[in-house]
């Protein structure tokens, strides 16, 4: 398992050609879902690693959809403040 946390994290680190850019978001959960690893003579198992990688894209689908209702009400939050401000200085200029 260690093993394999630190071949994923290694694999960021290297330089990416310029197709292979990733989106704004980051890393999606298909992206995680459709990986495929190779297959080597004593390697892990294909099908706990398949596991795995279901989990944490289960996980990153969770955090996305968080993130991006955070990010909403966070927009709403602040133009709410906006009008409230405009509201408040208009108030007062004609005081």
């Amino acid at each position: 398992m260690r093993n394999l946390i630190r071949r994923l994290t290694r694999r960021g680190e290297e330089p990416r050609p310029a197709e292979d850019v990733r989106p704004p978001q980051g890393i999606r959960p298909w992206q995680i879902r459709d990986r495929c690893f190779n297959v080597r003579r004593r390697g892990l198992d294909p099908v706990e690693i398949r596991a795995f990688l279901h989990q944490v894209a289960d996980e990153l689908t969770v955090a996305q959809t968080a993130l991006a209702a955070v990010q909403e009400e966070n927009v709403r939050i602040k133009n709410a403040l906006r009008s409230w401000q405009s509201a408040q200085s208009a108030h007062h200029r004609y005081r």
